[in-house]
């Protein structure tokens, strides 16, 4: 509770971005531990963009420790850290590639990201922060130059059935390729092919064969007793692609087991489709919420104007409540870019404030927020004509000696990146950084945001104002959101039943005053009040 009160205090000193003449209202007294179990808020890493350590241009896992005080210094009353509590590292396997997903083996670390003794130092170090740390598990292909491949590719060319890797890979027959047209076969022999959705580079594995579900939780197993807290599934879908019954009753079958390995495991897949295909999932694992993501998602046309407040909100509820109609425990992941999206700065001007009031519309919300590296400080970068995803992982601006590069096969014109980097904006009171470092801090102090049940309020003739009601351990606030870009007056005894006592905090390009049950909220701000 010491810790939970010096954080308050910290947060109280923030600089708060105010119109002239408004009194600035400060965060005030929660009543509820401020972090426990999986409602965190996750910072995606791309590690050989994120930070280099010895100078080759390729960020590394030491880079990584040297920049665990950006991300988190483990004193909460320093003031001096984003307040990150979760990290999720894209593959860090040893591949060829610079994304890492094709795996060469899944018991090591790529030699340019550095050592396992090197990463078993920085679980360590994120321990002692309170950071758990997942990792990217690319389980339905491996590379074409693992070894369980080449022995697979092997056996079938020699036609030896009784080599254990005869089935540890989709195998097909010359008339049953020709039969499928919504799978990508390539040739091994005249008559057998393998399966490879992605790339040639990247064949996919045969999850029918025991064996090849007990490597997986040989692997888990192993990264487990390094220190990793969990894993995010990379393409989900695909492990039994259109076939989502198996899909289900496959991650099932892989949380049950990695239960036994670790009780608190921590799985999230990523099933890029519609809501209709996610939810099923959640009977098993958790799932990011794609819906939300992308210039066309919930989160940027909200913040733009083209869906109203009210719509969002009641969105967010349902889904919530469809999720939970699934599995009482889950936990939404709401996010608005990664590794395989345009980056969101691009088209959410920072200057206006679109990328403040869309940070706000996600992370003041209910799961487990994930923030891709850079975002908090409005990095761009989009794919083009490219393709690659190159573009979309480029260097981390810190604007320091860091050495790191962009990745191979990256064009995207560095002149384009106008938004400025740590250095730039870390002394910046109103900069983007600031922002999502209040925005993290008031998300840890009221856990009603992230755990509570919410109540979607209708402010009827309101289209960019709304918000809702949230409750958690029998205490209820108000978040409430303006998307434009003037200030709004709401008398807000008009829609709820309730007494709003007392404004807790507000966060974005301007302030809030609560004038008996009048609101005036400034344009593209958010404000947390107390019931």
């Amino acid at each position: 509770m010491k810790k939970l009160w010096l954080l308050l205090i910290m947060i109280s000193l923030i600089p708060l971005s105010s119109c002239k003449g408004k009194k600035e209202y400060v965060l005030n007294g929660p009543e509820s531990n401020i972090i426990d179990d999986n409602y965190r808020t996750y910072y995606e890493i791309f590690v050989g963009g994120f930070s280099d350590s010895n100078g080759d241009g390729i960020g590394d896992i030491r880079g990584m420790i040297n920049r665990l005080d950006y991300l988190n210094d483990g004193n909460p009353d320093s003031g001096k850290s984003l307040g990150i509590t979760g990290i999720w590292l894209m593959p860090i396997m040893p591949s060829n590639s610079y994304h890492k997903y094709d795996v060469r083996n899944y018991k090591d670390i790529d030699r340019n990201y550095g050592t396992l003794e090197d990463f078993t130092e920085f679980l360590k170090k994120t321990e002692e922060r309170g950071i758990k740390v997942i990792i990217d598990l690319v389980i339905n292909h491996t590379s074409n130059l693992h070894p369980w491949f080449k022995e697979f590719k092997k056996a079938v060319e020699e036609n030896d059935t009784t080599n254990k890797y005869y089935s540890y890979y989709s195998l097909y027959t010359k008339e049953e390729v020709e039969a499928i047209t919504n799978k990508k076969f390539y040739k091994i022999t005249n008559n057998y092919y393998y399966e490879g959705n992605f790339d040639s580079s990247m064949p996919e594995l045969n999850f029918d064969n025991e064996d090849v579900k007990n490597e997986f939780i040989d692997i888990m197993e192993f990264w487990i007793n390094l220190g990793v807290d969990g894993f995010r599934i990379d393409a989900a879908k695909y492990v039994y692609l259109h076939e989502e019954d198996k899909n289900v009753e496959f991650f099932n079958w892989l949380a049950k087991e990695a239960k036994k390995l670790k009780e608190d495991i921590y799985l999230v897949g990523e099933i890029w489709d519609r809501n209709s295909v996610i939810l099923p999932y959640y009977e098993a694992i958790s799932a990011f919420d794609f819906q939300m993501s992308e210039s066309g998602g919930r989160v940027a046309s909200t913040a733009r104007g083209v869906d109203s407040v009210n719509s969002y909100v009641k969105y967010l509820n349902n889904y919530k409540n469809s999720v939970k109609e699934i599995r009482s425990d889950a936990i939404l992941q709401p996010f608005i870019s990664n590794h395989d999206q345009n980056r969101a700065a691009g088209y959410l001007n920072v200057d206006s404030g679109l990328m403040h009031i869309a940070a706000n519309l996600y992370i003041l919300t209910y799961g487990t927020p994930f923030i891709y590296y850079g975002e908090e400080i409005g990095m761009k970068g989009v794919r083009g004509n490219e393709n690659t995803d190159a573009n979309r992982r480029l260097a981390m601006l810190w604007g320091d000696k860091d050495k790191v590069l962009d990745p191979i096969g990256s064009t995207f014109d560095k002149k384009l990146q106008t938004n400025g980097t740590v250095k730039s904006q870390i002394g910046d009171k109103n900069s983007l950084y600031n922002h999502y470092k209040k925005l993290i801090m008031i998300r840890n102090a009221y856990p009603q945001i992230a755990r509570g049940e919410y109540t979607p309020l209708e402010f009827d003739g309101y289209y960019n104002f709304g918000g809702f009601l949230t409750t958690y351990n029998g205490k209820t606030l108000a978040v409430f959101h303006n998307t434009m870009d003037v200030a709004v007056e709401v008398n807000l005894n008009k829609f709820a039943d309730v007494t709003f006592k007392r404004i807790l905090s507000y966060v974005g390009i301007g302030s809030a005053i609560l004038d008996g049950q009048v609101l005036t909220l400034d344009g593209y701000t958010s404000v947390i009040i107390e019931l």
